[in-house]
């Protein structure tokens, strides 16, 4: 196995695939930036092109301005968007309150084990930094270096192990549970955009990806 030092070197995100609405997402390498907007159109997802086996990643993110209500804007490690069985990691920002942020994980499409976390801090307010710490046998959630969450692999727990690509998202998600998770929508301040910089990856881990998504 690789040296687990190797897992957290890390560089700047070189290119990303966009799953739906492209119109509404630009990337420039150049300033290592990312904006995700949502209007009319709907949301947009961006991820890396290839997975990763544990690591380190990190972005620098201002949420969307104004009432946010029903939105989810996120970043989040995941081994297939919409996989039944995935694996992943997730920050997540619920549009009802843009002072708290939620942090879960799965394995092999098993969650509930979401946390609350206070940012304190309105996330729409400025640059943060949020980071991920993936290893084998323990996970941190990093906000601005502090570390707000470790989970750590049990004996004879499941524990998340398959490569994972980068993702992260601005959507409505004002239908999950009759808008009690993110709040109703409401649209008022439309077009919200959220801006990503800075995104770094691990070095060493990338995995080709064969998949056809």
């Amino acid at each position: 196995m690789a040296d687990p030092a190797l897992h957290h070197q890390i560089q700047p995100i070189k290119e990303i695939a966009i799953d739906y609405t492209p119109e509404a997402c630009t990337h420039s390498p150049v300033s290592n930036s990312i904006t995700l907007t949502f209007d009319h159109r709907g949301g947009a997802r961006w991820r890396s092109t290839t997975r990763f086996l544990y690591g380190t990643f990190t972005s620098l993110i201002q949420c969307p301005k104004g009432n946010t209500s029903g939105l989810n804007f996120n970043i989040y490690l995941s081994s297939l968007e919409g996989d039944k069985s995935q694996d992943e990691i997730d920050f997540e920002f619920l549009g009802k309150d843009k002072t708290i942020v939620q942090t879960n994980y799965y394995t092999t499409g098993t969650g509930n084990r979401e946390q609350i976390h206070d940012l304190g801090f309105d996330c729409s307010d400025g640059f943060h930094e949020y980071t991920i710490k993936w290893n084998p046998d323990s996970i941190e959630w990093v906000i601005d270096g502090k570390v707000v969450r470790k989970a750590e692999k049990k004996e004879g727990e499941a524990f998340p192990e398959k490569p994972m690509f980068l993702y992260a998202s601005v959507w409505d998600a004002s239908y999950i549970a009759e808008g009690q998770w993110t709040g109703p929508y409401i649209g008022c301040d439309v077009p919200y955009v959220c801006l990503y910089k800075d995104i770094q990856v691990p070095v060493s881990t990338a995995i080709e990806c064969s998949c056809d998504s």
